[in-house]
């Protein structure tokens, strides 16, 4: 096994419940789900990050993402999907190879949304929201 468990997978040398496979990206069961059907969504290659991504196979992941969000929620008759991205290590990224995670929801299953993940929300004033958005725009 090599440094990477999401290489491993996409070359075949660890096991993984492939459900949807393109030449640049691979999709499979999490073998650790936190929820039925919960699926991962990766680049072959290894990247570390989302702004690391080319921008060709940026649009073949998020193709992938968008062709199964109905089949995995289909198939475990699930209420919603969660889609989301620990985008580096701060944002509790365990897997150091940029990958999306579909996650289904049920109805009453205790989880939150995504907007819970970063604690209490920051009391921001217009100034200091314009001045975010400037950088932002470059």
């Amino acid at each position: 096994m090599g440094e990477c468990v999401l290489c491993d997978v996409a070359a075949r040398d660890v096991h993984g419940r492939i459900i949807h496979e393109t030449r640049e990206t691979l999709a499979f069961l999490d073998p650790d789900p936190v929820a039925p059907g919960h699926t991962v969504v990766a680049p072959k290659d290894h990247y570390a990050r989302l702004d690391d991504l080319p921008d060709d196979q940026t649009r073949d992941l998020f193709a992938t993402v968008h062709a199964l969000v109905g089949r995995v929620e289909d198939a475990v008759d699930a209420d919603a999907l969660t889609v989301g991205i620990d985008d580096g290590e701060a944002a509790g990224q365990d897997v150091l190879h940029l990958h999306v995670e579909l996650i289904p929801r049920f109805d009453g299953d205790g989880g939150g949304p995504i907007h819970g993940v970063a604690g209490g929300r920051p009391d921001l004033s217009d100034e200091e929201l314009d001045d975010i958005a400037g950088r932002i725009e470059g």
